[in-house]
């Protein structure tokens, strides 16, 4: 046959031989000296160990690529040839801490993953390039000490596409690359390392295997090329703790799916830690006949992306793995450096090497799952429904073009037993190699049926190798044969083989089918010798179908068929060592089609039998199998006379039995009901989303629209039900991601069902109320994937599931530019901005979009998601760059509740307020955890001032007058709108839970709202009373001075001459290391005195506490301490409203600064006004002795008898004090911890000693 060009490359290439593990080169023979004895050592992370030099655009640049089109920062890869150097000393610094292998800088170095930078060109050098360097740094090491040899392993990345998962909800069979760019990509890249000097090969961080079977299949072609060949290692990614690919498939089946060609070692890394890892590794270790690699993370990312495990952790944990047998080679992945290498090397010294396992050659094949021959597996479905030639409804559907419904007839197949699927597109109207392409694809798209091997199945090879080129699991290839000679036998073989399957191979020869016993097993034995002898294929993976031929045919001779077959068994089985027999049991009854309940009943019986005889397998409709026992008795014994040609009137007999049959018209139908299709509505669409079905979505669908009100509220109500189901079971590691991605593609076709509904619905209610406000769309959401990642599948699922809620999504894509984002936003008129990133450097380009979109003054939310991302990352790291809301989405099902509450106009203001205050006190917990904390010298922190552009900012106003005024006897009902009743609840321990916090939501709470109702009612009451009988007193004193800072202090005048101080303010300014750009003291606030600008201070100092303690004493006599409770806690919220009532007539009349404010009580509490008003003792100026200062100046305690105890607590108690600060960029925060040089500095200024000074500020302290 005239092979495609693919596949003559292919064929050619393999007719050197197959790789045998006897030809590799010396290198092998060392290494396997070396790993009987000790365990070997791979080096640590390169990425992490780049980051250290914090190196810049240019420094990637360099001058050769001075001039390049796009940003190369981020391209490690290219420092190989900009800075050499730089990955020379890495390189250099991991064997001088024992590393036994280092890799080459070559992960991304293909031709696709470089296209990302525009630099495919250069693959082949980069490659060349960086094992150059590595190898002169081997060389190096190794001259130091030649009894401890060291190697060069080229590392071949996974690329940033994948070949078995969709980039596309909508089309699930798409893909972004194909086989053959792979394979080209991998052998440019294998000839580049070997050119450079790698002594061996590493494919690594394999996330889909799929990708690794076509890097495998590149290094064989360059095998056979003529290069030398080196040991070749093989690293899969577990990507979480379901023990999964990210395409889904277990260790155990990623292993059986590459241990064909021949791998030195395979291994995990990446992704998990050490303790996270060890499940998997030791079920790798199991099943693995080679050597077993593996090199963890340090630990799994904290909350900033970075890792945490120390080397002596690490190391600890890797030491009981090596004591346990789990491994023969160990390094590190992610976040190790050359520490933890070393720590690791050293753990591992003196320590038994695992000793690979020897295990009895059985076949092993491997959907998602592997499936083991082993002796207890019995006999093996392989389902047989998905084939044009043998099932006319499967025909028909895909005929039609109806793939998805085709889905569901090899669905039904596994669920039915199945447990491969032999999947055939033999049709003469059909473009065979595009639909049996197209198929599969959409197969490992569905998890449920994927997770079984695949028959692929074709009498066309071309079409069989366009099956295997889509399929990342262990196939078996049905099939081959002698029929056209011995040549063209070999070619298909070694291709077979070079793609990792097992083969079906035909009782065909030259001279056409065998149909006798001898012949049949002539030609078995025969290929068997071939196939072992001369390809070296594994028994174990040839699989023979001595052919089942249909009998009861009338015919004379084919009355032996199946007794023939049954003979050939057993002479296979004892002759041909470990090899398999199949075949497809349908054709033995051939002469009955149309008579399923005789067909069923023959294929029973059969099977029976040749099970018996050592049959493993066979290609049978598994779900209409009947039990040989329940076969009618009558009816057993006529088709087993049949099978055993016991009689000659055998077939005649059995043809009468299938007419009285036809006429009783009791022929078995195939009506069966599926259980789940009985449920209600709500359930069925649940169970299809769940389940990714498709069959059934429209018409679920349109039974819940009649059922609901409209039909958005079909996707609000049942439809997000279902999809919340589907984010639980994917947070809890019970689903994984290609079943997340089905079930968003039933989301979407459910929605795309109702959109012409919904229209309709806009269209009426408009002409019903032309006035009606229907918009287009529930807001505007931007998302990306920030620059550097290219990974988006969970921003996608996002998308999905937003625009499923009505929501028009605008997707930038991949390695998205913070400007395009920013310039996109703006240009859209966008609502929402969502960012996603899988990788840790993608954490530091979100918190730059942030920083950016404060800077061009963008107001929409952001929304923060992807693999590193976390709450409390995005409340200490990126939140406090944006002034408006930062949220944290953990996955898709929770986006749409986000977003609507963001852009919903009566819940947006709350859901920020509450989203503020749990990131603050995320903050807090965060920055009180850390026992390593980092201050910046005092100087520096000063450097880093709020910057205030004085001179072109409004000068500041002058308050309508100098020095004090006392409110004496203030109406306390002036008070009563401005009380904040959340501090009130808090007193008495009520908090009601979301979404029922606060007052007054707290009164809808179900644990609380009762008791808190009848609290609050209780303080109506006594409020009442206090006011009608003025049973307390409402008196305070404000004053205002001509002010300027110097430094962190404020110096006050007595006049506007400024000429004579009066007072000094003194403050404090932040030092610890935190994400912000400034570090705060309260001297920022106030215009320099070297400004020459006239700025002011307002002080305060206000009670309502004046006739409590008299009413206290009332209340303790009658022992009434719920009301002496009640009382405090109403006088402290009065104090509380008297300074937000003053605040707001300093704001619109004593100062004037903001006469044209116009705010509600709410916007009040959540300070939306300008300026502020802290008080020492606070957050913002932790130093309680500055009310001395304030009491001093003002002459509080005689103007209002308000005074201090000596540990400066106010008296009476319900009283509160403050600065005043009108800049509109003045702002509450908290000093923090500082250090000792500035608690000497301060105490210098304010002329106390340092131990005073120490004393008062003790809770601050960053020292003992």
């Amino acid at each position: 046959p005239s092979y495609p060009l693919f596949l003559s490359k292919m064929s050619s290439s393999v007719q050197n031989g197959t790789p045998s593990a006897s030809s590799s080169n010396n290198t092998e023979s060392v290494l396997r000296e070396i790993l009987s004895k000790r365990i070997m050592t791979i080096d640590g992370a390169m990425g992490t160990e780049i980051q250290r030099y914090k190196l810049k655009e240019e420094d990637y640049r360099g001058e050769e690529f001075r001039d390049h089109h796009c940003d190369l920062k981020g391209n490690n890869d290219l420092l190989s040839i900009t800075k050499p150097d730089i990955i020379y000393n890495i390189h250099k610094s991991y064997l001088e801490n024992g590393a036994d292998f280092i890799e080459t800088n070559t992960f991304n170095s293909t031709f696709i993953s470089m296209a990302d930078y525009g630099m495919e060109k250069l693959a082949y050098r980069l490659n060349v390039a960086s094992a150059k360097l590595a190898r002169k740094a081997v060389d190096e090491i190794t001259a130091r000490d030649p009894t401890k040899p060291r190697f060069v392993a080229g590392a071949l990345g996974p690329t940033n596409k994948t070949a078995s998962i969709s980039p596309s909800v909508e089309r699930p069979d798409f893909r972004n690359i194909t086989f053959e760019e792979l394979v080209a990509a991998y052998e440019e890249q294998t000839r580049g390392l070997l050119d450079g000097g790698a002594q061996v090969l590493l494919i690594e961080t394999v996330f889909d295997t799929l990708n690794c079977k076509a890097a495998l299949f590149a290094v064989t072609n360059v095998w056979n090329s003529g290069y030398q060949k080196v040991p070749v290692f093989v690293s899969g990614t577990i990507v979480d703790k379901s023990g999964r690919t990210l395409s889904g498939q277990v260790s155990e089946a990623f292993f059986n799916s590459i241990a064909h060609a021949n791998i030195f070692c395979v291994g995990l890394n990446c992704a998990l830690g050490a303790t996270e890892m060890r499940p998997f590794i030791q079920r790798l270790a199991n099943v693995a006949n080679v050597f077993v690699s593996c090199y963890p993370n340090a630990g799994l990312p904290n909350t900033f992306g970075g890792y945490d495990e120390t080397p002596e952790l690490m190391a600890h944990s890797l030491h009981e793995f090596a004591t346990s047998g789990l491994f023969n080679i160990v390094g590190g992945c992610c976040g190790t450096t050359p520490a933890h290498i070393k720590a690791i090397s050293e753990t591992v010294k003196g320590v038994e090497p695992r000793v690979p396992p020897k295990p009895e050659p059985t076949l092993t094949v491997s959907g998602l799952e592997p499936l083991v021959f082993t002796p207890t597996l019995n006999f093996v479905n392989v389902g047989e429904r998905c084939n044009v030639t043998g099932s006319r409804r499967f025909a028909k559907l895909i005929l039609d073009n109806k793939y998805e419904d085709a889905l569901s007839v090899a669905r039904q197949q596994v669920e039915a037993g199945a447990q491969v699927i032999d999947v055939n597109m033999d049709e003469g109207m059909l473009d065979s190699k595009k639909a049996i392409s197209k198929f599969l694809r959409l197969i490992a798209s569905e998890p449920d049926i994927s997770r079984v091997p695949v028959m692929v199945d074709s009498s066309n090879f071309e079409v069989i190798v366009e099956g295997l080129k889509v399929v990342q699991g262990k196939c078996i290839v049905n099939s081959i044969s002698l029929k056209e000679g011995k040549e063209d036998f070999v070619k298909k073989a070694k291709i077979v083989r070079q793609f990792g399957a097992a083969v079906v191979v035909m009782a065909f020869d030259e001279e056409g089918q065998a149909t006798s016993t001898e012949r049949k097993f002539e030609i078995c034995e025969r290929s068997y010798n071939i196939l072992v002898k001369e390809v070296g294929f594994p028994p174990e993976d040839i699989i023979f179908d001595p052919n089942i031929l249909t009998i009861a045919t009338g015919i004379e001779e084919h009355a032996e068929y199946a007794i023939n077959f049954i003979e050939v068994i057993k002479l296979i089985k004892q002759k041909l060592p470990y090899a398999r027999v199949s075949g497809g049991v349908s054709n033995l009854s051939f002469s009955f089609r149309g008579q399923e309940a005789i067909r069923e009943a023959m294929h029973s019986a059969f099977l029976y039998h040749a099970i018996k005889a050592g049959m493993d397998m066979g290609i049978v409709n598994a779900g209409a199998l009947p039990i040989y026992d329940d076969i009618p008795k009558e009816l057993l014994e006529l088709v087993e006379n049949s099978i055993f040609n016991r009689g000659a009137d055998s077939t005649d007999r059995l043809l009468e039995y299938a007419e009285q049959l036809k006429k009783k018209g009791k022929e078995k139908t195939e009506t069966t009901q599926l259980e789940w299709r009985t449920k209600p509505v709500r359930e069925r669409l649940s169970h299809s989303l769940v389940k990714g079905i498709v069959e059934f979505i429209d018409q679920d669908t349109e039974e819940a629209r009649l059922a609901e009100p409209s039909a958005l509220r079909v996707i609000e109500g049942p439809l997000m039900e279902g999809m919340n189901v589907v984010g639980d079971l994917f947070g809890a590691g019970k689903m994984f991601l290609p079943q997340v991605i089905k079930s968003a593609r039933v989301m979407k076709k459910a929605v795309a069902y109702l959109i012409p509904f919904m229209d309709k619905e806009k269209q009426e209610k408009l002409l019903s109320d032309p006035n009606a406000n229907v918009a287009s769309n529930n807001g505007v959401v931007l998302m990306a994937t920030v620059k550097g990642d290219v990974h988006d599948i969970g921003k996608n699922i996002v998308g999905v599931v937003l625009q499923c809620n009505n929501y028009k999504v605008i997707d930038l894509g991949v390695m998205t530019p913070t400007e395009k984002i920013i310039q996109t936003a703006i240009d859209e008129k966008v609502d929402v901005i969502g960012l996603s990133g899988l990788i840790t450097p993608s954490l530091d380009e979100m918190i730059g979009v942030s920083k950016e979109m404060e800077r061009v003054g963008l107001k929409v939310p952001l929304l923060i998601g992807g693999a590193t991302t976390s709450r409390v990352h995005t409340a200490v790291k990126i939140a406090p760059h944006y002034k408006n809301p930062v949220v944290h989405v953990l996955d898709a099902s929770r986006s749409v509740v986000v977003v609507s509450s963001l852009l919903d106009p009566t819940a947006k203001e709350e859901f920020f307020h509450d989203l503020k205050s749990d990131y603050e006190e995320l903050r807090q917990d965060h920055y009180a955890s850390l026992k390593d904390r980092t201050y910046l010298p005092l100087n520096k922190a000063r450097s880093l001032h709020q910057k205030n552009d004085w001179n072109s900012a409004e000068k500041p106003t002058k308050p309508s007058f100098l020095g004090t005024k006392v409110l004496d006897n203030y109406p306390l009902d002036k008070l009563l709108g401005q009380i904040d009743w959340n501090p009130f609840f808090a007193t008495w321990q009520l908090r009601g839970k979301s979404p029922n916090r606060g007052y007054p939501k707290i009164f809808n709470d179900a644990t609380v709202g009762v008791e808190a109702k009848k609290l609050f009612e209780d303080a109506q009451n006594m409020l009442k009373k206090i006011v009608d009988e003025k049973l307390l007193t409402a008196r305070g004193i404000i004053g205002f001075y001509p002010a300027n800072s110097v430094g962190d202090d404020i110096e006050v005048y007595e006049d506007e001459e400024r000429t004579k101080k009066v007072a000094t303010f003194f403050g404090l300014r932040q030092q610890a290391e935190n994400e912000m750009d400034s570090y705060l003291a309260v001297g920022d606030f106030i215009a320099p005195k070297s400004s020459g600008i006239k700025d002011y201070l307002g002080l305060f100092a206000l009670s309502t506490g004046f006739g409590c303690d008299e009413l206290e004493k009332k209340y303790v006599a009658d022992h009434d301490d719920y009301s002496v409770i009640m009382l405090k806690a109403l006088a402290d919220r009065l104090a509380e409203s008297f300074a937000e009532v003053l605040h707001e007539e300093v704001r619109k009349e004593h100062w004037g600064y903001a006469k044209e404010e116009n705010l509600t009580a709410d916007d009040k509490i959540k300070i939306k006004y300008q300026g502020i008003r802290p008080a020492p003792g606070y957050p913002t100026q932790p130093d309680h002795t500055e009310k001395t200062t304030m009491w001093n100046l003002m002459k509080v305690e005689e103007n209002t008898q308000i005074k201090m105890t000596e540990s400066l607590a106010m008296i009476p108690g319900a009283s509160v004090s403050g600065l005043y600060f009108a800049n509109p960029n003045s702002k509450y925060f908290a000093v923090g911890k500082v250090t000792k040089e500035q608690v000497e500095d301060y105490a210098s200024r304010k002329g106390m000693s340092l131990d005073e000074t120490e004393k008062w500020l003790r809770p601050i302290l960053s020292y003992e």
